[in-house]
Protein backbone atom coordinates (compact mmCIF):
# COMPACT_ATOMS: atom_id res chain seq x y z
CA UNK A 1 0.00 0.00 0.00
CA UNK A 2 1.46 3.27 -1.38
CA UNK A 3 1.67 5.74 2.29
CA UNK A 4 0.83 8.79 -0.10
CA UNK A 5 -2.40 7.69 -0.55
CA UNK A 6 -4.32 9.20 2.45
CA UNK A 7 -4.94 6.25 4.24
CA UNK A 8 -2.41 6.36 7.59
CA UNK A 9 -2.97 2.61 9.17
CA UNK A 10 -1.64 4.23 12.37
CA UNK A 11 -4.75 6.14 12.52
CA UNK A 12 -6.67 2.50 12.89
CA UNK A 13 -4.34 1.30 15.38
CA UNK A 14 -5.03 4.68 17.61
CA UNK A 15 -8.40 3.96 17.60
CA UNK A 16 -8.67 0.62 18.71
CA UNK A 17 -6.12 1.29 21.33
CA UNK A 18 -8.39 3.98 22.88
CA UNK A 19 -11.37 1.88 22.11
CA UNK A 20 -9.65 -0.62 24.13
CA UNK A 21 -8.48 1.33 27.33
CA UNK A 22 -11.85 2.56 27.63
CA UNK A 23 -13.30 -0.19 28.04
CA UNK A 24 -10.79 -2.05 29.94
CA UNK A 25 -11.48 1.32 32.04
CA UNK A 26 -14.86 0.96 32.06
CA UNK A 27 -14.43 -3.07 32.98
CA UNK A 28 -11.87 -2.28 36.11
CA UNK A 29 -15.02 0.07 37.37
CA UNK A 30 -17.83 -2.26 36.89
CA UNK A 31 -16.07 -4.64 39.16
CA UNK A 32 -14.30 -2.53 41.26
CA UNK A 33 -18.06 -1.71 42.42
CA UNK A 34 -19.66 -4.84 42.37
CA UNK A 35 -17.13 -6.13 44.91
CA UNK A 36 -17.69 -2.71 47.24
CA UNK A 37 -21.37 -3.45 46.84
CA UNK A 38 -20.76 -7.16 48.42
CA UNK A 39 -18.57 -6.07 50.72
CA UNK A 40 -21.69 -3.78 51.99
CA UNK A 41 -23.59 -6.60 52.26
CA UNK A 42 -21.73 -8.46 54.06
CA UNK A 43 -21.05 -5.69 56.58
CA UNK A 44 -24.98 -4.83 56.24
CA UNK A 45 -25.73 -8.90 57.24
CA UNK A 46 -23.25 -8.81 60.22
CA UNK A 47 -20.86 -11.35 58.53
CA UNK A 48 -18.22 -8.79 58.39
CA UNK A 49 -17.31 -5.46 60.69
CA UNK A 50 -16.77 -2.16 59.55
CA UNK A 51 -12.86 -2.53 60.02
CA UNK A 52 -12.92 -5.71 58.14
CA UNK A 53 -15.02 -4.22 55.07
CA UNK A 54 -12.49 -0.98 54.87
CA UNK A 55 -9.32 -3.02 55.20
CA UNK A 56 -10.90 -4.75 52.13
CA UNK A 57 -11.91 -2.11 50.09
CA UNK A 58 -8.78 -0.08 50.32
CA UNK A 59 -6.37 -3.63 49.53
CA UNK A 60 -6.26 -2.62 46.21
CA UNK A 61 -5.61 1.23 46.30
CA UNK A 62 -2.32 2.32 45.43
CA UNK A 63 -0.09 2.79 48.98
CA UNK A 64 1.31 6.69 49.86
CA UNK A 65 4.87 6.38 48.87
CA UNK A 66 5.31 9.72 51.14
Amino acid sequence: MDLTSGYNPLWLIFIVWIVLAYSHKAWRTFHREKSRREIAAYIAEGSLSADQGEKLMRAGEPQDLA
